[in-house]
C-alpha cells in the first residue's frame, strides 16, 4: 500500500513568473503549480517548512496529498520539484490534480528480503542490483509504497526478472515489451566452493551484504 495521505494549506497566486516566484520565496513560502484533470493550471504558494519536511521525509512523489487552497480542497500527486543546487531548499513544486480515474507513471523503490536465505550469497556471491526503482503505470490512488523481491533460494548466476514480482491489481510496468532484469546474484573472487561445510560457515555473508 502507498504512504499515508496528508494535507497542506496553500494560498492562490494571481501572478506567475520569475519575479513573482522570487517574491513568494522572500515571504518564506514555496511557489507551486497544480495542473491536469482538464482544468487550467492553478498557481499557489505553500509553507516552506511543510514542503521541506515532506520532500526530505521520503515517498514524496508517490504519495497522494490534499491541498487546501483558500478553503477549497484539491487532491494531488506531486510530480516534480526543484531544489536549490547549493542550499538544498525547495524552489518550486509541480502537482498533478487527481480525478476519480486518474492513472499515473511513478518510480517505485525495490526492497530485497531474505538475503540470508540465498545459497548464492551464503557462498560469497554478490547481490547486483540492476534497478533500485521500477517505473509503473497505476491508479493514482493505489500507488505501491515499494515492490518486494524475495531472494530465498537464489543462487550464483540467477537473475530476478519483473515477471517474478507479484504486483497489486492495476499496477503494470511501463516497460512492457520485455521481461527486464531487476537484480542478479553474481560470483566474486572470494566465493567459496559449494560444500556443506562452506554453506554453514558465515564470514563472507557480511562482505556480500556490504556490496549492496
Amino acid at each position: 500500500m502507498s504512504h499515508d495521505t496528508y494535507e497542506l494549506k496553500a494560498e492562490s497566486r494571481e501572478q506567475v513568473g520569475k519575479g513573482s516566484a522570487r517574491a513568494v520565496r522572500r515571504e518564506g513560502k514555496v511557489p507551486a503549480v497544480i495542473y491536469g484533470d482538464k482544468q487550467p493550471p492553478l498557481a499557489i504558494a505553500l509553507s516552506y517548512k511543510d514542503i521541506f519536511y515532506k520532500i526530505h521525509g521520503g515517498g514524496f512523489l508517490t504519495t497522494v496529498a490534499t491541498i487546501d487552497v483558500d478553503g477549497k480542497k484539491i487532491q494531488v500527486l506531486p510530480k516534480d520539484y526543484q531544489l536549490d543546487p547549493v542550499k538544498d531548499f525547495p524552489m518550486h513544486v509541480d502537482f498533478l490534480r487527481i480525478g476519480k480515474n486518474t492513472e499515473v507513471n511513478v518510480n517505485v523503490p525495490v526492497h530485497f528480503v531474505n538475503e540470508e536465505k540465498s545459497p548464492g550469497i551464503k557462498r560469497g556471491g554478490v547481490l547486483n542490483i540492476v534497478r533500485h526503482e521500477v517505473e509503473f503505470h497505476c491508479p493514482a490512488n493505489a500507488i505501491p509504497e515499494f515492490i518486494e523481491i524475495d531472494l530465498a533460494g537464489a543462487n550464483i548466476g540467477d537473475s530476478i526478472h519483473i515477471s517474478a514480482v507479484k504486483l497489486p491489481a492495476g499496477v503494470k510496468p511501463v516497460i512492457s515489451d520485455r521481461d527486464f532484469t531487476i537484480a542478479t546474484i553474481a560470483g566474486s573472487a572470494a566465493m567459496k566452493p559449494e560444500t556443506e561445510e562452506s554453506s554453514e560457515a558465515a564470514p563472507a555473508t557480511e562482505e556480500a551484504g556490504e556490496e549492496k
